[in-house]
């Protein structure tokens, strides 16, 4: 894969890819740890971000870290970077 280049400091995320049926295109999903104001106990959040993999390389299961990146489409402003781990 080839380098990429990006200007400044952009947000990173770690998560696992849960969709990879769209031409290009992932779906990560992405698991938080928040702080209850109330009730100091942590609480797990999840979100999905659609990715660009310019490769296709990716399959269902892997674990991908993304970075923030220019709107591509709707909904994808996210660039794949690397794949951490691969499913079995």
């Amino acid at each position: 894969m080839a380098e990429l280049r990006f200007k400044g400091e952009r947000r990173t995320l770690t998560g696992l890819v849960v969709s990879n049926k769209a031409d290009k295109t992932i779906v990560v999903r992405v698991e938080t740890l928040v702080k209850h104001p109330l009730y100091k106990k942590y609480v797990r959040r999840r979100s999905k971000v659609m990715a660009h993999d310019p490769a296709n390389e990716c399959s269902m299961g892997d674990t991908v870290q993304v970075v923030e990146y220019r709107p591509l489409s709707r909904q994808k402003r996210w660039h794949l970077v690397k794949i951490i781990e691969k499913a079995q």
